[in-house]
């Protein structure tokens, strides 16, 4: 099946009038970018009628995969009786049962929705209203956020000074005051000698000193992806999360979970903080999956004891003056609610949770290719990191990035990956079969092998 418009306007039009996100300037233009003209179940298909494996389940989001008649039909019955309403003075079916039922879901005590454009707006929702709590609780000296090395939590002027991707921030200005770091919790990349225990200790340490360095009175919350996926899908060691919120609870720092990734189903549940990680959170960042990427829409859960504090009696007059004109959008929320349906009914939590070991064990067979220096991943997201020779631990950046190579030559046997400097991300929908994983790692094994014997003939391979 080829398109049905004129591929070349399109091309034309693409390359001169959309400004893309994360946009290399000095290429502006010439990119040529895939066009994709639909998708069917785990596939994308091109303008020449080529059906790819969608690896990174477009950016972390498809959970049921492309072309759902539930959700489509959902989205279609909505925007024909209302398709907007003031979220300011207003209310709606859709928006209601659907926080509703996110308040099921979510760990804990975790009750109170507050519905964004996405992730973004999410965490960003979540920093104003922790900021905006100790005001009211009258704490206006805590304001440090803490926040980790390899992070990624959005891309607002807020949130992008919290995430820790240090290469994201060249040229742009971002916010300082009030924001720290802790240093990278990848085992990998711990120090030679260093047990995975005894590294989980120095980070755990680590976190504890940056909070006494500030003073506990003066932090307002931790942040943390419960899977650092942009920063290459890291996973701290066993321990560390549930150690850190143990610090945070001692001493009042409310603990913020942002699972815009792994919540709804990605790791084999609907929320990653509890049931993998056995932590509940003070606030739950969503977004991506919630309605597996069919429309905008994101999430933030906060407890009932965090909204208690400042609310009714205890609001002292207090507005929280913050929203978007689509906060609660009632076609996007009705979008969430059949894709929770979708998942519920099709079993697809337990899906992933069935398939998932498969998909580790090829994954990381992979190790066994010279190119590949670890791989990672939980449920159905990993990455594989490429190094110029097996004694490599530091991250590697030729004059081509690998992961752009290890992609196009993936690309060109039917597998979309997300490349990243030298790692290449993925995360498919979560319907993908098991057959249907071998035949993406089959590619990827043999992309990782011409990328390497690319590499040996141009000899920046170092063996």
């Amino acid at each position: 099946m080829t398109a049905p418009f004129d591929l070349n306007e399109v091309r034309s039009y693409d390359n001169v009038h959309w400004f893309h996100p994360w946009e290399d300037l000095s290429n502006h233009g010439q990119v040529n970018r895939t066009i994709v003209t639909h998708g069917d179940g785990i596939y994308l298909v091109d303008e020449s009628g080529k059906r790819l494996i969608d690896g990174p389940g477009g950016m972390w989001c498809m959970q049921v995969g492309y072309g759902n008649k539930r959700i489509v039909e959902a989205i279609t019955a909505q925007a024909t009786r209302i398709p907007y309403m003031s979220p300011y003075s207003m209310t709606n079916e859709a928006p209601s049962r659907l926080a509703r039922k996110i308040a099921e879901l979510a760990p804990g005590d975790l009750d109170h929705v507050f519905f964004t454009t996405g992730g973004s707006t999410a965490v960003e929702t979540a920093i104003r209203f922790v900021h905006f709590r100790n005001n009211v609780l009258g704490q206006p000296e805590r304001k440090v956020i803490i926040s980790r090395a390899d992070s990624y939590h959005g891309s607002t002027y807020l949130t992008a000074s919290l995430s820790g991707k240090v290469g994201n921030k060249s040229r742009f200005d971002h916010v300082v005051e009030g924001i720290d770091f802790v240093t990278s919790v990848n085992p990998w990349r711990r120090p030679a000698g260093q047990t995975v225990e005894q590294f989980c200790d120095a980070k755990v340490a680590e976190f504890e000193a940056k909070v006494m360095a500030h003073g506990p009175e003066r932090v307002a919350a931790f942040i943390a992806e419960p899977i650092q996926a942009s920063g290459g899908v890291v996973v701290a060691p066993d321990g560390y999360l549930k150690r850190v919120r143990d610090i945070c609870t001692k001493h009042g720092i409310v603990f913020i979970a942002d699972e815009v990734v792994t919540g709804f189903g990605r790791v084999g549940h609907w929320f990653a903080s509890n049931d993998v990680f056995g932590i509940e959170p003070d606030i739950i960042t969503s977004a991506k999956g919630l309605t597996s990427g069919y429309l905008p829409l994101g999430a933030c859960i906060i407890s009932k004891r965090l909204f208690a504090e400042i609310s009714g009696d205890h609001a002292g007059k207090s507005y929280f003056t913050h929203g978007f004109t689509y906060s609660g959008h009632p076609v996007a929320c009705a979008a969430g609610l059949a894709n929770i349906e979708e998942i519920e009914e099709t079993g697809l939590l337990e899906h992933v949770r069935s398939v998932s070991p498969h998909f580790l064990l090829r994954l990381h067979a992979l190790r066994s290719i010279p190119l590949v220096g670890d791989t990672r991943g939980m449920g159905l997201v990993g990455c594989v990191e490429c190094v110029a020779s097996k004694d490599d631990t530091d991250p590697w950046q030729p004059e081509y990035p690998i992961g752009e190579l290890v992609d196009r030559h993936c690309q060109q046997l039917g597998l979309l990956l997300r490349p990243i400097m030298n790692m290449n991300v993925f995360s498919p929908p979560l319907i993908i079969t098991a057959d249907q994983i071998d035949q993406m790692f089959d590619i990827l094994e043999v992309g990782l092998k011409r990328t390497l014997d690319d590499m040996v003939r141009s000899g920046d391979w170092r063996g």
